[in-house]
């Protein structure tokens, strides 16, 4: 007797992707149908599957890394146009490109921009009390802060808002939306308040894990479904930026206070910054996608295709 086979599904619903994503995605239906569906040949297409998937949620980050290293590489230190300025306007062209070629849509924008906005701030911040530094040379920026250091944290919201669709993630006992910002909201403040006050991170890192431990990530890749605990996930994803600094900072796109003397390795004490400031960027998304629950995928079952009680 054989056993039915779960039924063909899109690999993202067509209505969450851009028309550029939507020619993509036929593209790769037509070059993968027929392919087996178990056995190393399938386990091969999952993996190369993932790993476009997540290129293709970093484009924004990816082409500004470039155009850092491509700063530090090749441009000339006598150019009329100051580097951080050529950076700048290297960013803008980016977000236009993105805007353009619609790979981001309206309401992921503004998030992206409160991103931006919210980044910017805490640089004017950190650059005044000496957490950091940026060279001087410029117009284009506020204070000691090039204007193209907010797109940084544009990158990361881009990745974010990005992910979350292509991968049509879901999640079993997400917490309470109101609770997790207000988590974020005080990692914020304390990004801020610990240099006059009590350093509350190892509070607010147990606050995270008192939230979000029992929380499990559905993540769609091609065919097969995957689950992962969401707090090892932050991890990953904190690890991720953390390799990426490291070479904005070879590049020379700012400098922490023990790297003025010659570059050395970012402290991995700053995956905890940004473990956290993960934290923030995850609330910011669910105000644009509002955490769902898994839904049955075997056809046939009653409630099949409707969220799963938690």
């Amino acid at each position: 007797m054989r056993t039915p086979r779960e039924p063909e599904r899109p690999e993202t619903p067509a209505r969450h992707l851009t028309r550029l994503e939507r020619s993509i995605d036929r593209a790769a239906h037509r070059l993968l149908a027929g392919k087996p569906r178990s056995g190393p040949r399938a386990a091969v297409i999952e993996v190369c599957v993932f790993l476009l998937k997540q290129a293709w949620a970093c484009i924004f980050g990816a082409l500004l890394l470039a155009a850092i290293v491509a700063a530090r590489l090749w441009y000339p230190d006598d150019a009329p146009l100051a580097r951080n300025d050529a950076l700048t306007i290297a960013a803008i062209l980016i977000q236009l490109g993105m805007l353009a070629f619609r790979l981001e849509s309206g309401r992921e924008l503004w998030v992206i921009v409160l991103f931006h906005v919210t980044g910017t701030a805490m640089e004017l911040f950190k650059t005044d009390v000496g957490s950091w530094a940026y060279e001087t040379e410029g117009v284009l920026r506020i204070g000691a802060v090039p204007l193209f250091s907010g797109f940084m944290y544009a990158a990361v919201g881009s990745y974010m808002v990005r992910v979350y669709r292509l991968h049509e993630l879901r999640f079993d006992r997400y917490p309470p939306v109101w609770a997790t910002t207000l988590v974020a909201a005080a990692i914020y403040v304390n990004f801020f308040t610990h240099h006059f006050f009590f350093d509350l991170r190892w509070v607010l890192l147990a606050a995270v894990g008192a939230l979000w431990f029992r929380t499990v990530m559905h993540f769609r890749v091609w065919r097969r479904t995957l689950r992962a605990p969401l707090l090892l996930v932050f991890a990953g994803v904190a690890l991720f930026i953390w390799l990426a600094e490291n070479i904005g900072t070879w590049a020379g796109a700012w400098l922490y206070p023990h790297q003025a003397d010659g570059w050395e390795l970012v402290s991995p004490q700053k995956l905890i910054a940004w473990f956290l400031l993960m934290i923030i960027s995850v609330v910011m998304v669910t105000w644009v996608y509002p955490p769902q629950r898994p839904v049955l995928a075997i056809s046939g079952l009653p409630g099949a295709g409707k969220p799963r009680n938690r």
